[in-house]
Formats: structure tokens, sequence, C-alpha cells
């Protein structure tokens, strides 16, 4: 019995990490917070993308690079959201990560990504 619990808790434990790591925000939370000018957005898709559709205000992380710190508020409690190209993508990590590296202590992650913003009838902006 020892051998089975231990063998599910180190089976486990990795999962319990890793998803806690950044928690989600829904889509109506975020447009809440852009309609109050409260949150950066960090839109980690690649080039075309970002140029096709993205969430307004969002900034193109591989475009910010490392001057992504100056393209962020000031304020490091200010709300950042990190998103890709939707559930199954991992990519906003990156986004995330960079975030944190830099300081901020508000991060989310948007699970929906780009095509559920989409589905979901929401407003996107084309560079």
């Amino acid at each position: 019995m020892k051998k089975i619990l231990s063998i599910l808790f180190l089976t486990l434990s990795p999962l319990c990490l890793f998803a806690g790591e950044y928690p989600d925000i829904s889509i109506s939370e975020l447009q809440k917070a852009i309609k109050s000018g409260k949150v950066a957005i960090i839109d980690v898709n690649g080039a075309g993308s970002y140029s096709k559709a993205h969430i307004p205000t969002a900034i193109h992380f591989s475009s910010a690079g490392e001057k992504l710190s100056k393209s962020l508020p000031k304020d490091k409690n200010t709300l950042v959201v990190s998103y890709c190209g939707g559930p199954g993508c991992r990519a906003y990590k990156r986004g995330a990560d960079a975030a944190a590296k830099l300081g901020y202590k508000n991060i989310k992650h948007l699970s929906a990504g780009i095509s559920g913003w989409k589905k979901a009838g929401a407003v996107v902006a084309k560079k």
C-alpha cells in the first residue's frame, strides 16, 4: 500500500505544481480588465498570427524581445495576462515567465487563447 501511495504521489505531484503556476483568467474577466485599463497583455503567438488577429492592447512578445520591460507598466502589481493559440498551447509560459522574471506579481493565463477569444465573438485588433 505504501508503494502504491508513493508512486501515486510522485506521479501526480508534478502535475499539481505545473497546473497552478499561473492562474487562469476568463474571457469576460479579461474584457473587464481591458475596459478598466488595468491590464497588460502579452501575445506569444507568431508574427503572422499576431498580425491577423490579437487581443486589443496586446504586446507582441517576440517583437518586444528585450524591450518587454519598457512595454509593461512600471507598477509590478499590475495584472499581466499571457496567452497563445488556445487551450492546448503552452507557449504562453514564455511571456508569463518573462513578466515574472521582471518582478511582476499578478500574472494570469488566458487558456482560451486567441482561438477562444475569437470564438466568443470578442473584438480583435489587427496589425
